[in-house]
């Protein structure tokens, strides 16, 4: 009776992972278009951190079965180990880069060709991979991250035009700032994977360490982005509830991804990601205007079938297996 109920729960995984992925980049991008009064971006991925430190929190102390343990654990791993919260402050910062790159780029792209060119994460997340974990790829694998750029490519090449959006948007900072979003993404979630495989150090700990550094990086980008202006404004200015749902879905949706990850596969992870390219179409189309183009559902097309590609088992390609000679010759023999 374990495997029904095994694949509801990954079912349950898919569904939940696809519809938090595409709700949080349609939120995000609504907010930041319809909106008279503007909130700062950077007091949101702040917001963010402070969340998703106190869920760690709770989760650990879940985990170790009790508040008493939870705070020796805390004490063990970041009071009397500065190395380590020092070690995790490089992917801190480079998600909080990451984080603001979104917002940057969701205030110039549509939704749906954000969804899209953000799967360039793929390609840069392998080579991060090859070069920092000394992992291979197969030919498929790297045939299915051509595959990629090309549909990113295509999307980009004639951007699909927006009819219900009247705010100023420049294509060039939008892409931009997903090009940078994307190599973030790539090198901070390798540089994570190493050290969370490094020792058996608890994943909610791994977490907390890095939230901590986070909190204080995103503070700090905070005073230094948008200073004056908070400080005459206040922190929550042009919060809305339609804000408070973006901060909950990257809150949420960050720490869901880690758990997620272990009890999924890559082939659900990629119907995941098409599945939510789907749907950010059909509510670009529906909130925005979207006019999709030829290029842009020929490119939207190839990056779904290039993640499927690329999750798919790996397959030893690299080497060519050659027949014995001795095999080889009686089969000419033979014929």
């Amino acid at each position: 009776m374990t495997c029904p109920v095994s694949l509801v729960f990954k079912l349950y995984c898919l569904v939940v992972m696809t519809l938090v992925a595409a709700a949080y980049t349609v939120a995000l991008r609504y907010t930041r278009t319809v909106s008279s009064d503007l909130y700062y971006s950077t007091t949101a991925v702040c917001l963010t951190e402070i969340i998703k430190l106190f869920l760690s929190l709770g989760m650990l102390a879940r985990e170790s079965g009790g508040l008493s343990r939870c705070r020796s654990s805390l004490v063990e791993h970041i009071f009397r180990s500065p190395k380590e919260l020092l070690k995790l402050s490089v992917p801190s910062v480079v998600y909080a880069v990451q984080n603001n790159m979104a917002f940057l780029a969701l205030s110039n792209l549509d939704a749906a060709v954000y969804q899209v060119t953000y799967q360039l994460k793929i390609p840069c997340t392998a080579l991060c991979t090859v070069l920092m974990l000394n992992r291979s790829l197969g030919r498929l694998q790297w045939f299915s991250v051509f595959m990629l750029c090309a549909g990113v490519t295509l999307v980009q090449w004639k951007p699909a035009e927006l009819t219900k959006v009247q705010v100023e948007q420049n294509p060039i900072v939008g892409f931009t700032a997903v090009a940078v979003a994307v190599l973030c993404s790539g090198f901070a979630g390798v540089y994570f994977e190493k050290v969370l495989k490094s020792s058996d150090t608890s994943l909610w700990v791994r977490n907390i360490q890095m939230y901590l550094s986070g909190i204080v990086v995103t503070l700090v980008g905070v005073y230094m982005t948008d200073g004056p202006q908070v400080m005459d404004r206040g922190f929550f200015y042009g919060y809305t509830p339609s804000v408070c749902f973006v901060i909950f879905l990257a809150s949420v949706g960050g720490l869901y991804t880690s758990v997620v990850v272990k009890y999924t596969d890559n082939i659900m992870k990629g119907f995941s990601a098409a599945a939510a390219i789907v749907l950010s179409t059909i509510a670009s189309v529906t909130l925005f205007g979207l006019q999709i183009t030829v290029t842009f559902a020929l490119g939207a097309l190839l990056v779904c079938v290039s993640i499927y590609l690329y999750g798919l088992p790996k397959q030893d390609t690299s080497v060519l297996t050659r027949p014995d000679s001795k095999t080889a010759k009686e089969k000419l023999i033979s014929v």
